[in-house]
């Protein structure tokens, strides 16, 4: 099979979807892949890194579309893709389709088959999501820490305080994997870190894992108790393949004291909070009724090289499957896979995606 790896588009966008030593592999097992020149750079990967591994490198974005039969990428295609895509193509990659009609609508226009990373389930797990969630969670208490800073308009509070002084007070939306992450940090630093959680059994497993941290049913109630004390709010929910439910209003962020730091992890799904809307990392922030707002949409892209390092290490046996065996055949041999695929031959096939934009789910088939 012949796997293209494009450089990505997307505005300060520098992870790559493949490592030099997966693209070996790859060629070792007797595919061809295309690299698009500079596609590892923003990574640390130079162009001759791939060549020494095998690839082919490519000058031309829209050649690496026209020849592979396997795209695989980190973010979803920009505008000017979804033209390059075709039926037949299989299209393999972060998509976050709840959050976009205009890409929903350019796959289903393409005729691409399109698996989303985030939406491959196995054990009730998200194995090919879980990575860039435990990157985005601890981000979130760096950055926002960073920003309670006084000179960016932040409160001033030191989440770690300091003896004599109490440490400032951690909101945590979600015990999931973004969520542990965020309140490990936390409670690193010294902070007083509570999780706000559904899950009974997650919540046992929290008060297991994080000694340190108090764990509370997840309710509007619990939440609006908490607002007036809370220096920063990490927004860490996530329903699989659908738009992030909105627990925020903006008269509960009233509640809170000025100079408070909302961080937005689910942003990527929609956001958390009705005052979210994405940002870039160059401009990362704005202040919405007196709480700042950090809304990046892909966090993890700041730390490129770890991060691709940490995609790669669980979407190569995909990659590996599909290159091998085709889509059907890696399908019924890994039957997750099926959960992934969001759009085919024209038709949304996620129930959660169909639901987010109000249009008819088809069952996946094969011709």
């Amino acid at each position: 099979m012949i796997i293209g790896v494009p450089r990505e588009i997307k505005h300060q966008e520098p992870r790559v979807a493949l490592l030099p030593g997966a693209v070996y592999q790859l060629i070792q097992r007797g595919h061809q892949v295309l690299v698009e020149r500079g596609a590892g750079a923003g990574a640390g990967y130079l162009d001759n890194d791939y060549a020494q591994a095998g690839a082919q490198i490519v000058t031309e974005h829209a050649y690496v579309f026209e020849k592979a039969d396997l795209i695989v990428k980190v973010k979803e295609p920009m505008e000017s893709e979804f033209a390059l895509l075709r039926p037949g193509q299989i299209l393999f990659t972060y998509l976050h389709l709840a959050a976009s009609r205009a890409v929903t609508k350019g796959l289903i226009d393409s005729g691409v088959t399109a698996i989303a990373y985030e939406t491959v389930e196995v054990n009730r797990r998200l194995p090919l999501l879980e990575p860039m969630s435990e990157i985005a969670g601890r981000m979130s208490i760096l950055v926002g820490g960073y920003f309670l800073a006084q000179h960016f308009g932040g409160s001033g509070v030191l989440l770690g305080g300091v003896p004599g002084v109490m440490p400032g007070k951690v909101v945590v939306l979600g015990g999931g994997s973004s969520g542990i992450n965020a309140a490990r940090m936390a409670t690193g630093l010294g902070a007083d870190v509570t999780i706000l959680e559904v899950d009974l059994e997650r919540m046992r497993f929290l008060d297991i894992t994080l000694h340190s941290a108090h764990t509370l049913y997840s309710s509007e109630a619990q939440l609006l108790d908490l607002l007036p004390t809370v220096d920063l709010l990490i927004g860490a929910v996530l329903v699989p393949g659908a738009k992030a439910p909105r627990l925020i209003r903006r008269e509960m962020l009233r509640r809170m004291r000025p100079g408070s730091v909302l961080v937005d992890i689910a942003i990527d799904q929609g956001g958390c909070s009705e005052t979210s809307h994405p940002t870039t990392h160059d401009n990362p922030v704005y202040q919405e009724e007196g709480v700042l707002h950090y809304c990046v949409s892909n966090m993890p892209g700041a730390y490129a090289r770890t991060a691709t390092q940490a995609l790669t290490n669980v979407t190569y046996r995909y990659i590996e499957l599909l290159a091998d065996l085709g889509l059907q055949e890696a399908c019924r041999q890994h039957p997750a896979l099926l959960g992934g695929i969001n759009v085919m031959n024209g038709h949304i096939t996620h129930p959660a995606v169909a639901q987010a934009h109000g249009l008819q789910c088809s069952p996946v088939q094969f011709e």
